[in-house]
């Protein structure tokens, strides 16, 4: 095997398929990166058993064959080459590179050890929007659990059905639903697939992501291409938490407010609940105004007002500051939020409605 290929374009390669790299498996081959050289491009596969990536790039083909490559020690040489032709070749025992005045031997593994690609048929397929299903995930995906006893929990549910998106997630504490409205390529038949979280982050900050995306999915794995990328993930499996259950049907009190305000002042009431979360809110409809307050026996407290609008009675509710900050940062900072109240012992509800709705569930914490 001999090739030639760009620093750059062999750079950003090994960064789509590190992602796949496993650390700690005990598998030396699965640590690896195989290439495999064929005419007029080189291809780059990964796995961890879990999820497979593979990336291909046009390269100068001299001679063709395939070698394996520790990823990481692979991905930490190239990165520090020149912006350079590299040429890499491979004797059966080890791969030679060269960049300019560098030269490395790195050792290599058979090939034929490597796991096969999964050779995937969806059973459905649909093209999104990929900006727009970043900035979708981006808001869900803090809310996705880590407690593996539950995979479930670590699961973003979307679903597709009239050209409307929607990202659902949650760790039992919080549930964050948001959807947007956009041009599919759907049919009649609703798409509906658990994605595991991290997945669904990581594949959507790929460097080789286009425009556009097509998600497949089978009976117990999902499939994501664009460019000359496949990342392929298992599916989760089982039913998904009907997050409709959960949301009160009505509410005593709405509070309006300016998410930038919100978010300023919480994180200077905040300072002082570094040992117990907990930020008390107490709305006052007679004077439309917020009041923000936490203590700590060893540290003191501290307050602070907004001005807001109120609908409904005076009500006051405490919650996990670090969980409000969450549901702030997912929205956007010149926007307003809506604060929806049943009792100081049931959820709030923090609803925005902009180019990608938002709503946000939240348990309160003890007073």
């Amino acid at each position: 095997m001999k090739f030639t290929v760009s620093q750059s374009s062999l750079t950003r390669a090994i960064s789509v398929v590190s992602k796949g790299i496993a650390s700690g498996s005990g598998q030396p081959i699965l640590a690896g990166v195989k290439i495999t050289a064929s005419e007029g491009s080189v291809e780059l596969q990964s796995t961890d058993n879990n999820i497979s990536i593979r990336h291909s790039i046009a390269a100068n083909v001299e001679e063709e064959g395939a070698t394996v490559v520790a990823g990481k020690v692979l991905q930490n040489v190239v990165k520090n080459l020149p912006d350079a032709a590299v040429v890499i070749s491979d004797d059966g025992a080890q791969a030679s590179l060269s960049c300019e005045r560098s030269h490395f031997r790195l050792n290599t593994l058979d090939p034929n050890d490597f796991p096969a690609f999964p050779s995937i048929n969806p059973d459905r397929t649909i093209e999104l929007p990929s900006e727009l299903l970043s900035s979708m995930v981006d808001r869900v995906y803090k809310v996705t659990s880590k407690d593996t006893s539950r995979p479930i929990l670590s699961g973003i549910l979307l679903t597709v059905e009239n050209n409307t998106i929607r990202l659902v997630a949650t760790d039992s504490y919080r549930l964050a639903v948001c959807d947007s409205n956009t041009e599919t390529s759907e049919t009649d038949e609703q798409f509906e697939a658990i994605v595991p979280g991290a997945t669904f982050h990581d594949v959507l900050t790929l460097p080789s992501m286009t425009e556009r995306i097509t998600i497949g999915i089978t009976s117990s794995q999902v499939v994501f291409s664009f460019d000359n990328t496949t990342y392929i993930s298992r599916r989760i499996e089982g039913n998904f938490p009907n997050f409709r259950q959960l949301l009160p049907t009505s509410q005593n009190s709405s509070v309006k407010l300016d998410a930038h305000q919100l978010a300023q002042a919480l994180k200077r009431v905040s300072v002082i609940a570094q040992s117990n979360p907990s930020v008390r809110f107490d709305i006052d409809s007679d004077g439309d105004v917020l009041r923000l307050s936490a203590a700590s026996p060893d540290q003191g407290e501290a307050s602070e007002l907004i001005g807001v609008e109120v609908e409904g009675e005076s009500i006051s509710i405490a919650l996990n500051y670090h969980y409000v900050m969450d549901c702030v940062a997912a929205v956007s900072s010149d926007s307003d939020v809506a604060l929806e109240l049943l009792s100081s012992m049931q959820p709030a509800i923090f609803k925005s409605y902009a180019s990608i709705n938002y709503l946000y569930l939240l348990m309160p914490v003890r007073m």
